[in-house]
């Protein structure tokens, strides 16, 4: 007879006489598992996060702080049933959502997602121009060799490359913890922020908004799913998985705090803050606080590991979602052939289309205003297809039970409703 036992670290409840059973694998090296928890987490602190955290510091100083801790654990759990459905089906997002939901689901979810993810490149790549001209570096120079960077990893013939590079690169947003330290908050103040809610106001509520809208980024679904299964992960690698999704969540969200806090004890004590739009907005406001090149060195390292590893992230999550779909093969793994080379194609025009708009000067304000929306929009169907396809896909064993279950439900909830909020501020509706 069947029995029922209950993990009473996770909530989730196996049905059957023993737990998933252990493999040797469980005692793989850590090194070996960890990587994609945390290099899609520091794609989600990319060049448009981060001006948005400044900006959010800038206008309500500490008061920002607590809307950043309370996004952690949804974050967590976002990505968290990515793992499990990548790990246990071997199988992307698009995938997923083509076979059990049909083609043309698949299609608009995947759609939706390359122009999503063609938009973000353009932040991206605004963001690498906006750092270079700190140091009077032309766009000319620095989009090209971007761009060459970007597409140059990607033929590297392997994923765990890829991946290692991207953390690397990554981990130069770290750096702004020394501007941190040089502007020695008050933790009295930061104290008395946690306490303080605003919520009155219709500018607090729009960036605490903004804040959650770019917590979840619909890529980084499509990218993380498809990372455990390029990275042929088995169900035993589950727990370190985990515990990588979890430390690349409080590092996202720590870099996201420092640049709040930073903005809030400096610019944010100011009688008429500033308008933080631009890398060069961010380096100017802190020059007078902890002089102009430590704003310049540390703002660029942090602007520029973000950007990158996010246009290396964002590409490849909408290259898989459009080869998901159509069937095709999509791995790191493999060099460039004939079979693969529709991949490998799609993730070379993603970048050249970007950087071209990029140096183009087209509007790129109205193509950030369509991208927002675009995001904002998608983020409901994409979290609305993760939340079905755990409970549709998963063996019983993997699936959410009890009250985590309906916690993360909710949770899921509260950041499509915020998402979709976003559309009337950026629209000019309200």
């Amino acid at each position: 007879m069947k029995m029922k036992q209950v993990d009473t670290k996770s909530g989730w409840m196996w049905h059957g006489p023993t737990r998933p059973a252990k493999t040797t694998a469980t005692h793989t090296h850590w090194l070996k598992v960890w990587g994609p928890g945390l290099i899609v987490m520091l794609a989600d602190t990319d060049a448009g996060c981060l001006i948005t955290a400044a900006q959010s510091g800038t206008q309500w100083g500490y008061t920002m702080i607590l809307p950043q801790l309370l996004l952690i654990p949804i974050l967590y759990m976002a990505q968290e049933m990515t793992v499990r459905l990548g790990i246990v089906t071997h199988k992307g997002h698009g995938e997923l959502i083509r076979e059990h939901f049909g083609v043309g689901w698949a299609w608009l979810s995947a759609g939706t997602l390359a122009i999503s993810a063609v938009g973000a490149l353009l932040t991206e790549f605004v963001g690498v121009a906006g750092v270079g001209e700190l140091f009077g570096i032309s766009k000319w120079i620095t989009i090209p060799i971007a761009t060459v960077l970007l597409v140059g990893i990607a033929f590297s013939g392997s994923y765990h490359r890829v991946e290692k590079i991207g953390v690397v690169i990554g981990l130069a947003e770290l750096a702004f913890i020394i501007a941190v330290v040089m502007i020695r908050p008050s933790f009295t103040q930061m104290a008395q922020g946690l306490v303080t809610i605003p919520w009155r106001h219709s500018s607090y509520i729009y960036l605490v908004a903004a804040n959650v809208g770019a917590v979840i980024m619909p890529w980084m679904i499509f990218y993380q799913q498809g990372a455990v299964v390029d990275k042929h992960l088995q169900p035993s690698a589950l727990p370190k998985e985990r515990h990588d999704t979890f430390v690349g969540t409080l590092m996202t969200q720590g870099i996201m705090l420092i640049f709040v806090i930073a903005f809030a004890a400096t610019v944010g004590h100011a009688d008429h803050p500033q308008v933080l739009s631009t890398v060069g907005d961010l380096a100017h406001a802190l020059s007078p606080f902890i002089g102009s090149m430590p704003a310049k060195v540390l703002i660029g390292a942090s602007m520029l590991g973000g950007a990158l590893v996010a246009a290396l992230v964002v590409a490849l999550a909408g290259t898989w979602g459009i080869m998901e779909v159509l069937n095709w093969k999509h791995s790191l793994n493999e060099p460039l052939n004939r079979k693969n080379a529709g991949f490998y194609i799609m993730y070379t025009l993603a970048h050249v289309i970007g950087a071209v708009l990029v140096l183009a000067n087209f509007d790129l304000v109205n193509i950030a205003v369509a991208v927002e929306v675009m995001n904002a929009l998608l983020l409901p169907i994409v979290l609305g297809f993760l939340l079905l396809l755990e409970a549709r896909v998963l063996p019983e064993q993997y699936r959410m039970h009890g009250w985590y279950k309906w916690l993360v439900t909710v949770l899921c909830w509260i950041v499509m409703i915020f998402g979709l909020y976003m559309v009337g501020p950026i629209m000019s509706w309200w």
